[in-house]
């Protein structure tokens, strides 16, 4: 995943989250288990990458976002695993006819990590920051906001124009709320409103929440969950197996046998809006020719990568099955090798090679399977794996690459298509037209029509090729219910986590 903002390429951290693991096209419930919950209990959970520091307001990243968001931090209101926008800190919200006007309750008794207890002015302040810091992660998507204000608990935001994804943007980083004057170490500390409260934070091992006894909502049923970064696949195999993890996500869909043989676990997929995305740099000789991009595109069998993943669904476009906008692009760019073979004579493009720059925390499948699958039409694929730092600095700052893979883990991200600034280098002016539409947009059916006119063009264009839509893939101890399983790379929202004695 790559976040909106400048800062959007650390999220790649998190990005690797799936460890290459493909996606589903539906989703299994977790297990339910009979035993009787214990409120004592302490649940160990599997994650693959540590964040670099705990700073929500300025670290991007999907590894903050999936611990800290809903757990610690909150919003005026939240999303559900399904997508859906509820409300949080707010008790409620209305929304004026004209989409100018958002005001929201908001709930009394709430009270910080610390005790302080949360005001209609932090509110104010929060979100003003929010929109007036460019350093902060999403500010930019408060842009259309003109005024935050508090009469008594109803906070009334007011745009200059309307703006289909305000409330969207305000479940996630933009509309975290914080205690105004605030004097915590954001980098190493945490001071939010959610179910649970950092406890520790041991680098380079583990971060470990504690129930939030004085919470204003349901308490959470576990005291406390253990956050384990364990990179390797095998490595969380054999913790599990040794009985030191309750839960395993990022996991491998092919150790599937492996991980339920004792019994212990079952594997659960879970739908995601991870895209597995192959970026063409159309600034390179080559790329720069549609027909190039389009060879590449038809060279490359989709469904032999996610047979290969384990699990999953193909994904031709820009837009997952969980966003607005979704359409089924298959036609588009289908596998024809010949036809490949046959747009790169037209193009003058025989015998030429190109760069795959990969993070090298993603494996090496998704490499030896495109350097196969090129060469196959004429293609040369050299695979450059280096380590995230190098990624950002040559890929997402300099847009030093040819061809690039990245697993982009954020919902409703479309934006970076219409941002011919982002590494991407895909400007068309038609698809920003669109976007700004689809963001002005009056009724979540126009936005999401709107939406979906832009991603075709971006296929059609054969901007990048997508690869698959990775799937959430979680190993869960029989004994655990409540643990989420759709979209846990970007949130995982443990508040009706449970674990049963014995």
């Amino acid at each position: 995943m790559l976040r909106r903002t400048a800062l959007a390429a650390t999220a790649l951290v998190a990005a690797a989250a799936l460890a290459l693991t493909a996606c589903t096209g539906g989703g299994n419930p977790t297990p339910t288990s009979t035993g009787k919950a214990d409120p004592s209990a302490s649940v160990a959970i599997r994650l693959v990458l540590e964040p670099g520091n705990l700073d929500i307001r300025q670290t991007a990243g999907a590894a903050l976002d999936q611990i800290l968001m809903d757990n610690v931090y909150q919003g005026l209101v939240a999303r559900t695993p399904e997508q859906k926008i509820v409300p949080s800190l707010a008790s409620d919200f209305t929304v004026s006819d004209d989409r100018l006007t958002y005001t929201f309750t908001l709930r009394e008794g709430v009270t910080f990590d610390d005790g302080q207890a949360l005001t209609p002015q932090d509110v104010v302040w929060s979100l003003q920051q929010h929109k007036a810091n460019a350093a902060w992660a999403d500010a930019a998507t408060l842009s259309r906001v003109t005024s935050v204000a508090a009469d008594g608990q109803k906070i009334t935001v007011t745009l200059s124009e309307p703006d289909s994804q305000l409330l969207w943007n305000l479940s996630g980083r933009a509309g975290t709320i914080l205690k105004k004057g605030d004097t915590v170490d954001y980098k190493t500390a945490a001071n939010g409103t959610g179910p649970f409260v950092l406890k520790s934070w041991k680098q380079g091992d583990s971060i470990t929440f504690e129930r939030n006894e004085k919470y204003w909502g349901t308490k959470a049923k576990v005291k406390e969950v253990v956050f384990d970064y364990i990179p390797d696949n095998q490595a969380a195999l054999n913790a599990a197996k040794a009985g030191e993890l309750d839960v395993v996500t990022g996991f491998d869909a092919n150790l599937k046998e492996q991980i339920e043989a004792g019994g212990d676990y079952r594997l659960v997929l879970g739908k995601s809006t991870d895209k597995g995305t192959l970026a063409m740099n159309s600034h390179n000789q080559y790329l720069s020719d549609k027909r190039v991009r389009q060879a590449i595109r038809q060279a490359i069998d989709n469904k032999a990568i996610v047979k290969a993943m384990g699990s999953g669904t193909t994904m031709y476009g820009p837009i997952p099955a969980l966003d607005p906008g979704y359409e089924d692009l298959s036609d588009v760019a289908p596998y024809d090798p010949e036809a490949a073979k046959k747009l790169l004579a037209k193009a003058g493009a025989k015998d030429i090679t190109l760069t795959l720059t990969v993070y090298n925390g993603y494996g090496t499948t998704i490499p030896q399977i495109l350097v196969s699958d090129l060469n196959a039409v004429g293609i040369t694929l050299k695979v450059n794996s280096v380590e995230f730092s190098t990624w950002l600095n040559d890929v997402y700052l300099n847009k030093d690459y040819d061809l690039s893979f990245v697993l982009h883990t954020e919902a409703r991200d479309f934006e970076n298509w219409a941002n011919p600034d982002y590494y991407f280098t895909y400007d068309n002016a038609k698809v920003q037209d669109l976007y700004q539409k689809s963001l002005s947009a009056t009724s979540d059916g126009e936005a999401a029509d709107y939406l979906k006119q832009a991603a075709k063009i971006v296929s059609e264009d054969m901007a990048a090729d997508w690869l698959y839509n990775g799937a959430s893939v979680v190993a869960v101890g029989t004994n655990i219910t409540g643990m989420p399983s759709i979209n846990v790379n970007e949130r995982l929202d443990l508040a009706e986590l449970a674990k049963s004695k014995g």
